[in-house]
């Protein structure tokens, strides 16, 4: 059996994650976001695979110093990948995104790149997962516009034209199962992880509207006022996001993806009707137009 070692931020993947490794066999420990202790639990030598998701973050300098590992600046992923390897894991899988790139205008994916570099010099053979924007039931993303929308009769959106290739959670989970189990396949390989459906910001938040039985005006603003609105305190959206939105969010052209892990996407109108549901203005008695949507 695989012991699964997991240190995240991304709490809403916690539900899918574990569904996937028990199903493939593998013993999971959920840690949290504290770094240290991941290097602390990997450091004891019971660990056979570690999952790692983050860029930058709080290193545990503490508990590698005590592992006689020297630590200097660096993202918190790579204080994971050298207790991982120092215990003899077999597999190392770092979930990071798509746009992870060291020379980024924006610094989130600045983080990325660097945490992707930092990992793969600490554990070679890493494999490395890089998911669009991931939808699921406790999602900020997806669940985040149908809260929007179930308020307002107007929805602002920035950046319409630029596209996103949603990934559900579940799948996401499956190739991190598939990616830890058989490192010796999959192990050194960089993978993007996107849905079947690519839609821009403007038709995700129409699909959005449909599934939940609403029908907003949606206002569509221009790129001037989307970057004044980035630079005020306090904003709906921040600089760096606004930057991130520069870009579109799609598996690039000849990549790795989900097909490669053996994995058929979820379409966005197969799962996050299910909980978009609780949008609706009667709940799951509202009428339902999603069947419409694409």
């Amino acid at each position: 059996m695989n012991v699964v070692c997991k240190a995240s931020r991304g709490a809403h993947l916690d539900r899918y994650e574990r569904a996937a490794l028990d199903g493939a066999g593998c013993l999971a420990f959920l840690l949290g976001s504290r770094v240290v202790d991941a290097a602390e639990t990997i450091g004891d030598g019971t660990i056979g695979a570690a999952i790692r998701c983050a860029g930058f973050g709080h290193p545990g300098q503490r508990s590698l110093r005590a592992m006689g590992v020297v630590v200097r600046p660096a993202p918190a992923s790579v204080f994971v990948a050298v207790a991982a390897a120092r215990a003899g894991a077999a597999a190392l899988v770092h979930v990071s995104a798509i746009g992870a790139d060291p020379a980024s205008a924006a610094a989130y994916g600045r983080s990325k790149g660097e945490g992707e570099a930092a990992v793969r010099e600490a554990f070679a053979h890493a494999t490395i997962l890089r998911p669009s924007i991931v939808f699921g039931r406790e999602d900020q993303f997806v669940n985040r516009f149908a809260g929007m929308i179930a308020a307002s009769p107007v929805v602002p959106v920035l950046r319409a034209p630029v596209r996103f290739q949603p990934i559900f959670a579940g799948d996401l989970g499956e190739a991190i199962a598939v990616a830890a189990a058989d490192p010796g396949r999959f192990g050194g390989h960089v993978y993007e992880l996107g849905g079947p459906d690519i839609l821009s910001m403007g038709e995700l938040i129409r699909f959005i509207a449909d599934a939940v039985g609403r029908s907003p005006h949606i206002l569509e603003l221009p790129d001037a006022v989307g970057a004044l609105l980035a630079k005020l305190p306090g904003a709906p959206i921040t600089r760096d996001q606004w930057l991130m939105l520069q870009h579109d969010n799609v598996v690039g052209e000849g990549a790795e993806g989900l097909a490669a892990l053996g994995i058929a996407a979820t379409p966005l109108a197969a799962a996050a009707p299910e909980w978009l549901v609780r949008f609706r203005r009667q709940g799951r008695f509202g009428r339902r137009t999603v069947e419409q949507a694409l």
